[in-house]
């Protein structure tokens, strides 16, 4: 069986690499990733963070899966109870959030809420203590296998999590294993990372502006880079699939410079740049080099690959990847549904909606019907439609009917 990484960076839009036309970040790890596997352009995730990462570890539409923001709950299975059942290792390092913190669920204060997943061994931010108890990069508050670290304040949580998931790869190295990353990078509070001018200066650790944002993505190229050089190194690269992706949207606090003109963060909204995220495979003994996929993707589509890799059934709302990888025939979708529910603050809240896209055409459940090729910031309402138009507007109603509304 071969190994499995997946990284999935925090915030990271699709227009955040390089190799997807950034023309303002420093990405040369994950270029070189997508370079030696398979770069997909149109993979969607949540517009938020938690309803995202239930998505991703169940393979599941929100509407079967999320009861609250920062919360899984513990009847759901994961793709950690997967992988362990099919006789993986299994690991998580980074960031968890997914205890129920931030609504006083009675299992919240358990350390060792992330073993019911699945998970053998992890080291997480964000177990059973919020942020506000301690932050995720500068003087970390760590929780490794249900013990809390003692804090420091040279320490940089993006060093930590990856330094236990190379000890982690290595005690491993000859046995099936699964690791799983959410990076806390490159979410806000946007500080300096230890590659900044301003990291010597102990006070300007915390000093919050979206200039440091730019260094934060290539800190994330940087640990992704940690990682597969480290597979390299010890000549399991050939049979170990590395996995990259973003659980949503970049910030809209953050304008990104592209080859095809500034682009702005849309998290926590339903416009197209709240879900597109980047999206790679490497598995070099399976994916051809410098492979471009095109299909309609989701984050759901994640979990029945990892069944089919294990060898093992599933019944959820993905379809796998492994005849894409294979370069093998297969029905794509013409379209994706995205579910968003996010019970967040009043202000996430208001974008709540159920829609369903082609690559070129969004409806709402509402009725509101968008060319997103042609109007991508959903100004203007399509009215007079084509003929075809009308057809995708019948297959995209249908679509809408498989998803209840949101109440």
């Amino acid at each position: 069986m071969p190994n499995v990484i997946i990284i999935m960076a925090d915030d990271m839009g699709y227009e955040c690499l390089g190799v997807n036309g950034s023309t303002e970040y420093n990405t040369p790890v994950l270029d070189d990733l997508a370079k030696r596997g398979m770069r997909f352009t149109r993979f969607h995730a949540q517009p938020l963070c938690t309803p995202s990462r239930v998505k991703l570890m169940t393979g599941k539409y929100n509407f079967r899966n999320y009861e609250n923001f920062g919360f899984l709950s513990p009847d759901q299975y994961t793709f950690g109870q997967l992988m362990k059942s099919a006789g993986y290792t299994t690991c998580v390092v980074g960031k968890w959030q997914l205890s129920g913190l931030y609504h006083g669920d009675t299992d919240s204060k358990n350390h060792l809420n992330p073993f019911k997943f699945g998970f053998d061994e992890f080291c997480l931010w964000q177990v059973t203590k919020r942020a506000f108890d301690g932050e995720r990069y500068a003087n970390p508050l760590i929780e490794q296998n249900g013990e809390i670290l003692a804090q420091d304040k040279n320490a940089y949580g993006p060093d930590i999590f990856s330094d236990y998931a190379l000890d982690f790869i290595n005690r491993n190295k000859n046995n099936p294993f699964f690791l799983y990353y959410p990076m806390v990078l490159v979410h806000d509070p946007f500080v300096p990372t230890p590659d900044s001018k301003t990291w010597t200066m102990n006070d300007e650790r915390y000093v919050q502006d979206t200039s440091h944002f730019s260094d934060m993505v290539s800190y994330a190229d940087k640990i992704v880079g940690k990682i597969t050089r480290h597979i390299d190194q010890l000549g399991i690269s050939e049979n170990t699939i590395v996995m990259f992706l973003g659980d949503n949207g970049t910030s809209v606090r953050i304008w990104s410079s592209t080859q095809d003109g500034m682009v702005q963060g849309a998290k926590g909204t339903t416009l197209n740049t709240a879900t597109h995220v980047p999206f790679i495979i490497s598995w070099p003994s399976v994916i051809t080099a410098g492979s471009v996929n095109d299909d309609l993707l989701g984050i759901q589509d994640i979990f029945p690959t990892l069944s089919e890799i294990s060898g093992q059934k599933s019944m959820v709302d993905g379809i796998s990847l492994m005849p894409i990888l294979r370069n093998e025939r297969y029905d794509a979708r013409n379209s994706l549904l995205i579910y968003y529910n996010p019970h967040h603050s009043e202000n996430v809240n208001k974008n709540r909606n159920v829609y369903a896209q082609t690559k070129e055409y969004k409806l709402y459940k509402d009725g509101s019907f968008y060319s997103i090729r042609k109007d991508p910031l959903e100004k203007q309402l399509l009215k007079s439609l084509t003929v075809s138009e009308m057809t995708i507007l019948r297959d995209l109603m249908s679509e809408l009917k498989t998803a209840p509304a949101i109440d």
